[in-house]
């Protein structure tokens, strides 16, 4: 059950990279979850910004960085960062060995022109 907060501690990670990313072979620089179904997208610093699209989709708005040794939130309704909250359904972050930006094997070599300023 989904609390009124935007939080279900329940809800599993959706995988161990972006969906949408997968999904059509792109890649990205880190990964947000989302705090309240568990959909992982890549952060507005990729070039597609998929967490910030599914917060735009579905009106969730609290996602957490998943990201390895990173527990903040981020509350896309206020524009507002929290350090800590509730601990979300293991796991915490994508593979330690996947790299970042990743996933291995489709990050272009000019990657870094493409972060925003």
């Amino acid at each position: 059950m989904t609390s009124a907060n935007g939080i279900d501690p329940g809800a599993a990670p959706s995988g161990s990279g972006c969906t949408e990313c997968d999904d059509v072979g792109g890649w990205w620089f880190h990964l947000r979850r989302c705090a309240q179904c568990g959909h992982v997208g890549c952060c507005d610093s990729s070039p597609a910004k998929h967490a910030t699209a599914h917060f735009r989709d579905t009106g969730h708005p609290l996602v957490q960085s998943f990201e390895p040794g990173e527990a903040w939130y981020w509350n896309y309704d206020t524009n507002e960062m929290f350090e800590s909250g509730p601990e979300l359904a293991p796991p915490a972050s994508h593979p330690a060995d996947q790299p970042t930006p990743g996933p291995a094997g489709r990050v272009p070599a000019d990657w870094a022109k493409t972060l925003r300023a």
